[in-house]
């Protein structure tokens, strides 16, 4: 079930079951690794390789797959589009269109690309769908992390999900009061306007209310903070970190000593 408040899908899995701290060091080793090697494959290798079977052994491929194609598709052709059409210095040309023509270093340059930004959105992307906001910003807290830079990490997660919860409850209380928000482009333009208003003032009540619960909780207190809640973290978790530390700093290397 998914939470109305956060992008996490509460499915137990061992993705899930992973602490919160490593999977951002796996998520980082994907991302350094696909900006930084020089094998021009390489983000799309740990992409088939490593992201898609993370994302089923944990149970999140539907969402996963589904979310990626509505936000890759619209993305990846605008890019190949430009980077084909107008890639500066191409030579090897593929066909003309009219007065634009196609290069074939244009296309390679939009391809590496493309595929570099998925490797970093779709590992985010698995993060955000098996980590709750609560148990990051309690993993962070337990280490030492300050307390009010674990909440702006957790509340900016949350920004999306809990704008596009509150806009929908907007539109159907709009709607109850009659309000078509259907139509042609030209009605659903003008229907934007009453929803702005209550939209941006809401949230700003709810960050108020929010700075008041925080207060009254002793959040800003100098003493060390407690949990209910002690997130796991095994040996073996902690090895694979350090395995995910190396690599990183393996692939930046041999990439300056490549250069």
């Amino acid at each position: 079930m998914s939470n109305k408040l956060s992008f996490y899908i509460d499915r137990p899995g061992p993705l899930h079951g992973l602490n919160p701290l490593t999977k951002l060091a796996v998520a980082f080793a994907f991302i350094i690794i696909a900006f930084s090697a020089h094998w021009y494959w390489a983000p799309l290798a740990i992409f088939i390789a490593g992201i898609i079977p993370i994302a089923v052994a944990g149970r999140l491929g539907r969402e996963f797959f589904s979310t990626g194609v509505r936000l890759f598709l619209p993305l990846f052709a605008f890019l190949f589009i430009m980077q084909s059409l107008f890639y500066p210095g191409g030579e090897t040309v593929l066909f003309r269109l009219w007065f634009l023509t196609v290069k074939l270093e244009g296309v390679r340059f939009a391809f590496l690309t493309a595929m570099r930004i998925l490797v970093m959105v779709s590992s985010f992307m698995l993060v955000l769908l098996s980590t709750h906001p609560s148990a990051l910003m309690s993993d962070l807290t337990q280490r030492g992390f300050p307390a009010m830079l674990s909440y702006i990490v957790t509340s900016t997660l949350q920004i999306i999900p809990q704008m596009r919860n509150k806009a929908g409850t907007i539109i159907d209380a709009q709607r109850s009061r009659g309000l078509n928000t259907e139509g042609s482009l030209g009605q659903r333009v003008k229907a934007l306007l009453p929803l702005v208003g209550p939209l941006v003032f809401g949230s700003l009540v709810d960050v108020e209310e929010r700075a008041v619960a925080l207060e009254a909780r002793a959040f800003n207190a100098p003493r060390k903070k407690t949990s209910l809640r002690e997130i796991p973290d095994t040996n073996w978790e902690k090895v694979l970190r350090w395995f995910c530390l190396i690599l990183m700093v393996a692939s930046i290397g041999s990439n300056i000593w490549l250069s």
